[in-house]
């Protein structure tokens, strides 16, 4: 304010102040004509060169003068509106000639929110902040009440349109409005032929596009950017071409370009004149203060909390992500659930604490935001946190079990309906109920429509109450004084002023300071000014902040010099030698599996399926919390000054018992395995599942029982998604049709193109380095890394002059894959080498060093594979085995020859035992030796002709 002052005061009028200012008058006018004052010590580096005046691009046109306030959310613009609009009023009244003074204001604002609150800067209103904050004194009222204030949103300054159209015909012929024309039927009662003063609230939406070139591609949010930002400013272009404003001041928390908008992202706008910002807001106490994680208990420097879309997108497999490269909704509430339950721990904290307060105090419940990077994502949270989503009625079809070939009516397709399930597993304080829906999902696309106030708008009603709700989230008596979560995409709209955030969730890219504090901005109102009687100051208020990186990260650049380009590296080609024909090893190419179960009977060997370890570094338990009071340099658990808040997930441990853990695993892995059963016959697979259900209950209880190492965690974390789904693939890879019970074995789905493939087709050039083969069908093994796979191939090569290995193949292009599920999602796996030992058997051989997250689902679909393949029988018999060290290979072999054997042995006796038993019936029933050799000639003369 006072900045504003000097300069329309002092400046303006070529007055020169008692002391000697940075900025000189000569710079003053020079700034105020558009131009640099100082070419050679202003370079601009960024965008535009420092200038008071906003140059319009049509030749001729009058300048702007516009001065920019950058003001931090929630600290009050509003109030320093109230006040300019004060000074202008009252120094008129008291100076009629004075044209520096406007009488008159227009206050222009992004939306009808924001329209609404600032209704306040009109004198007569009800609630206007003149009288609630005693900015004006009694004596000077009357000239405040002289002025005229007009508030609207920026769509009202769009031109209208040149050709008035009925029913989508052209009718008449309007011909473009003149600037006075426009003037007039915009400012109506605001109209005169002098000056008015233009308030500019959320003034970076305020700009001049640049140009783009024509390789730059602008998303729709972008072009949406640019066509506000041009019918904003072409508007007052036209208002200062007809009556002129002698004074224009945006009023922003970021007074800087935004992305698409021609300038360098972040660049400030060059008309800004003070700057109060987020950390000097912080650090007198008017705001909020965020607490942001600054380590956990897995040591990171950067705690995951801290860069959580950084996690969520590292190492994403090919099924994890969409056709752009974005992760699937799915994947993102996997890997961010336990983030998500930790800070909803802390929510429900602080809402128990609103809860027990003592009548006549504020019961406002605290408000959880989640910020997420699209609509999908958006959908995905909503519905896990709330329970709430559209689903088709599930239509009984009385026909379904009846005759095939009768002729079926063609039904209509049902309607979506509202569907009320359980949510956050907890936490049923979020869970939306029939006439209490507590966490909202902000429609953007309504949303919009709601605040154009355009009265042609589809779906209007829907989108005001809508924007009702949301912009009165936090207020008593109002339609939004029940919500506790407001799911968005993006960041809320400007203007969205609820005071009662605690807690932010951040879904999405954070690629720079400016977006980090715009939505950290949204949670930064106070929700109370009342000072401390005994220090006179503001008690602190926190935000808790997940997922936005809020902090300045140095950029490291690259080191100057080297040398020149290397040389090319040298080629080999690697081939199938013809005169190696008798190493050729011929496997199936298996795409799936055919499982056809009969009598709903299943089997797992739990004590053969890979285990599963709760792991505190990969998924924390806890976070610990400090307040952030300015901008940090480096990772967030390097600095003090603070002390910590700790968060964790007792909360979820509460409210969540194992046993209803383990049923919804089983549910899920009985939904897959029945999924695709008795197509169009829906009452045939609610019988499987029936059926199925309790014999997986109980597999998933001896898994878990058995398998499962908790490494001193809580037991409920096998509820988090990153360890229930890994759980429930292990399984479904892990249950076969119980043979004994009379299901059919599991068998391969092979290629129906090319069902075997073999060594004989490999032929490539690599510059890798490689290893000279003699026990093997290809000529050389292409080596990824610098030691192990040279290892295995010593070690092969050696086992094979010992007589345990026949020989060998590095599946290198040997596009030998085995398919599995990894989270749901198709993928498929490349073991190493395939071993064919001197007793015929063929090893899938896996040299394993470190363990990655999927490691597991392999080893366990490569044990499905060797199954299923073995059932089959047509390509020999088929092993796995994982070998930790490349040096202990032959004993590793070993030892998968000496169990097979001790198989053999037992199997062989079971059956020895049962041919004798079998005999003993035979001799029985009359059978002599001639009855014998009949039938061991007729056996073998069936299995020859098979």
């Amino acid at each position: 304010m006072e900045t504003i002052i000097y300069l329309k005061e002092i400046l303006a009028l070529g007055k020169k102040p008692r002391w000697t200012p940075k900025l000189t008058l000569d710079d003053f006018k020079v700034l105020s004509q558009g131009l640099n004052p100082r070419p050679q010590e202003w370079i601009a580096k960024v965008a535009q060169h420092p200038k008071l005046a906003d140059l319009p691009n049509e030749p001729g046109a009058k300048a702007i003068h516009r001065y920019a306030c950058k003001m931090a959310t929630g600290s009050g613009k509003t109030v320093v509106m109230a006040m300019l609009v004060a000074w202008a009023f009252c120094n008129r009244g008291t100076k009629p000639g004075d044209p520096r003074f406007p009488r008159r204001a227009l206050v222009l604002c992004p939306n009808l929110t924001i329209k609404e609150r600032l209704n306040v800067l009109r004198p007569g209103d009800p609630n206007n902040y003149f009288e609630q904050f005693d900015i004006v004194p009694s004596s000077l009222r009357p000239e405040l009440a002289k002025g005229k204030v007009l508030v609207t949103n920026w769509h009202w300054l769009a031109p209208e349109a040149e050709v008035q159209k009925v029913g989508g015909a052209p009718i008449v012929k309007l011909g473009a409005e003149s600037a006075e024309a426009f003037a007039r039927n915009r400012l109506g009662d605001l109209w005169d032929d002098e000056p008015l003063m233009v308030l500019n609230d959320e003034g970076h939406h305020a700009y001049r596009p640049a140009p783009v070139g024509d390789e730059v591609k602008l998303t729709a949010d972008e072009k949406a950017d640019r066509e506000e930002a041009t019918v904003w400013v072409s508007g007052l272009d036209r208002i200062n071409a007809a009556c002129g404003i002698g004074l224009c001041i945006d009023l922003s928390a970021t007074p800087f370009y935004i992305q698409g908008s021609g300038y360098p992202e972040g660049s400030p706008f060059p008309w800004i004149v003070s700057d109060f910002s987020l950390v000097d807001a912080i650090e007198s106490g008017i705001t909020k203060i965020p607490r942001l994680p600054a380590m956990d208990n897995t040591g990171r420097p950067d705690p995951k909390y801290f860069k959580l879309w950084e996690h969520i997108t590292r190492d994403l497999k090919a099924g994890e992500k969409l056709t752009g490269g974005k992760p699937k909704p799915a994947v993102v509430y996997r890997k961010a659930e336990d983030a998500l339950l930790t800070l909803a721990g802390e929510w429900r904290q602080k809402l128990e604490q609103v809860t027990a307060s003592a009548p006549g105090q504020d019961r406002t419940p605290p408000v959880m935001i989640v910020v997420c990077d699209n609509t999908d994502i958006a959908k995905e949270f909503h519905r896990a946190i709330s329970g709430e989503e559209f689903i088709e009625a599930d239509l009984h079809d009385e026909d379904e079990d009846g005759d095939e070939d009768t002729p079926k009516q063609r039904k209509k397709k049902p309607k979506a309906q509202k569907h009320y399930g359980t949510g956050l597993p907890g936490f049923p304080e979020l869970w939306n109920r029939p006439g209490a829906e507590v966490t909202l999902r902000i429609d953007s696309n309504l949303l919009a429509a709601a605040e154009s106030e355009d009265p042609n708008a589809t779906r209007k009603e829907a989108a005001e109450e809508l924007r009702r709700i949301v912009s009165t989230v936090g207020r008593l008596g109002e339609a939004g004084e029940h919500i506790r979560c407001v799911v968005s995409v993006n960041m809320l709209n400007e203007g969205w002023d609820a005071n009662n955030v605690t807690h932010i969730l951040g879904l999405r890219a954070f690629h720079s300071q400016l977006l980090c504090e715009q939505v950290v901005g949204r949670g930064l109102r106070r929700m109370d000014y009342t000072p401390d009687p005994e220090t006179g100051l503001l008690t602190a208020e926190y935000v808790d902040i997940f997922g936005i990186p809020f902090s300045l990260i140095p950029f490291k650049g690259r080191e100057p010099g080297g040398g020149g380009l290397p040389p090319d590296p040298p080629k080999h080609e690697v081939l199938a030698l013809p005169e190696r024909k008798a190493f050729e090893i011929r496997f199936p190419v298996v795409e799936g599996y055919v499982v056809a179960l009969k009598r709903n009977r299943v089997t797992a060997d739990v004590g053969n399926v890979e285990r599963t370890a709760l792991d505190a570094w990969s998924t924390p338990t806890a976070a610990f919390v400090r307040p952030q009071v300015g901008h940090q340099i480096g990772h967030p658990s390097a600095h003090g000054g603070f002390g910590f808040e700790l968060l964790d997930r007792q909360a979820y441990y509460d409210s969540i018992h194992p046993q209803t853990i383990e049923f919804e695993i089983a549910r899920e892995i009985v939904r897959a395995l029945t999924e695709a059963a008795h197509p169009g016959k829906e009452g045939l697979r609610r019988e499987s599942r029936s059926a199925l259900f309790p014999q997986v209950l109980r597999i998933v209880q001896c898994y878990i029982r058995e398998r499962v190492d908790f490494n001193g965690l809580h037991p409920c974390e096998v509820g988090l998604q990153t360890y229930a789904q890994r759980i429930i693939g292990l399984l479904i890879a892990a249950i076969t049709p119980d043979n004994g019970k009379g299901e059919a074995a599991l068998l391969p789905r092979l290629n129906r193109y090319k069902p075997i493939d073999s060594t004989e087709r490999v032929r490539f050039k690599t510059v890798k380095p490689v290893q000279i083969t003699g026990a093997s069908h290809l000529n050389f093994v292409a080596c990824d890394t610098n030691s192990w796979e040279q290892a295995a191939h010593f070690q092969l090569e050696k086992l094979a002059k010992e007589g345990l290995v026949f020989c060998y193949a590095r599946n290198d292009r040997l596009e030998f894959n085995i398919p599995y599920e990894f989270y749901g999602n198709p993928q498929v796996y490349e073991p190493d080498f395939i071993v064919r030992l001197t007793n015929s058997v063929n090893v899938v051989l896996e040299i394993k060093g470190k363990p990655h997250e999927d490691t597991d689902a392999k080893h366990q679909a490569a044990k499905r594979w060797v199954a299923a393949v073995n059932h089959w029988g047509r390509l020999g018999e088929w092993d796995f085995l994982v070998c930790r060290e490349p040096q202990r290979l032959a004993e590793a072999l070993t030892g998968l020859v000496a169990s097979r054997r001790g198989r053999i042995r037992v199997v062989a006796a079971e059956l020895q035992a049962q041919a004798e038993g079998e005999v003993v019936r035979l001799r029985s029933l009359g059978w002599t030796q001639a009855d014998f050799a009949r039938a061991l000639k007729e056996l073998l003369e069936t299995r020859w002709a098979d």
